[in-house]
C-alpha cells in the first residue's frame, strides 16, 4: 500500500473538488461537452475528465483557469490534515457597498475569524470548521438560488 504524502493529498483533494464544481457548472450551462469545452477554452477530451473526475493528470492550476474563464468564483481551503482541504464555489457578489452584505455571509466570516484569533483544541477546531462549513454550504444554496434565478431571467430575455 502507498502512502500519500499530505500536500500531495490535499492537492489532489483540491483538484477533485474544483473539477466536482466545474462538472456542476457545465451541467446547469445544459450544453454538450463539445459546446461546453468550446465556450471554456478546452478540448473536449479535457472536459470529459473534469466531468468524469479523472483529475490526477491535470494541473490546479489549469481546473483554476477553467474556473476564472467560467467566471466561477471557488474559494480553495486547506487545512491541518488533507480532509480539511476543499474548493467551496461561492456565490457571485454583487457589485453594492459592503454594507449590504447578506448577514449570513457575516456570520460565515466571524465564525472563522473566531476560529482564526484564539488557540483551539483539536476537537473546537474540528466544531468551528464544521460550523464555518454549515455556513459555507449555506452561503453554496444561496448561491445556487440566485443562479438559478439569473437564469430564469436570461431564458426569458428576448
Amino acid at each position: 500500500m502507498t502512502v500519500v504524502p499530505p500536500d500531495n493529498a490535499a492537492i489532489q483533494r483540491l483538484r477533485n473538488d474544483v473539477a466536482l464544481q466545474l462538472a456542476r457548472y457545465a451541467h446547469r450551462m445544459g450544453l454538450t461537452q463539445i459546446a461546453a469545452a468550446k465556450r471554456l477554452g478546452l478540448p473536449q477530451p479535457t472536459l470529459s475528465k473534469i466531468i468524469n473526475g479523472r483529475v490526477s493528470d491535470l494541473s490546479l492550476e489549469l481546473l483554476i483557469r477553467v474556473a476564472v474563464r467560467a467566471g466561477l468564483p471557488i474559494t480553495l481551503q486547506t487545512g491541518v490534515v488533507p480532509q480539511e482541504a476543499g474548493a467551496f464555489s461561492s456565490p457571485t457578489r454583487s457589485r453594492s457597498s459592503r454594507a449590504s452584505r447578506p448577514t449570513l455571509g457575516d456570520a460565515a466570516r466571524q465564525s472563522l475569524i473566531q476560529s482564526e484569533s484564539s488557540r483551539l483544541t483539536p476537537s473546537q477546531r474540528l466544531e468551528a470548521f464544521l460550523e464555518h462549513s454549515q455556513l459555507v454550504c449555506a452561503l453554496h444554496e444561496a448561491g445556487r438560488a440566485a443562479e438559478a434565478q439569473r437564469a430564469r431571467q436570461e431564458l426569458r430575455r428576448p
